[in-house]
């Protein structure tokens, strides 16, 4: 089992915004955001519902990545 490095602290990525080219501030797992109780979920579950088919394959997390000038919101697919 693989670990994502932004959700463990390890690097930072710099992600821009679509619409506005703006840096956008990541949120955290997109799964995180299902409901209160979702991130002491296992994460191998979590994964068969985060929006990429093959994210447990691949070994990737999605996150949710957030512009604070458009309000722009994208999903990123982050290789663990």
């Amino acid at each position: 089992m693989s670990i994502c490095p932004l959700c463990n602290g390890f690097r930072n990525v710099n992600v821009s915004c679509k619409h506005c080219s703006a840096s956008l501030a990541d949120q955290g797992k997109i799964t995180d955001f299902l409901d209160e109780y979702s991130a002491y979920e296992e994460i191998q579950t979590l994964k068969l519902v985060d929006g990429l088919e093959q994210s447990t394959k691949q070994e990737q997390c999605v996150h949710l990545f957030s512009c604070n000038q458009c309000g722009n919101d994208e999903l990123v697919a982050i290789n663990e």
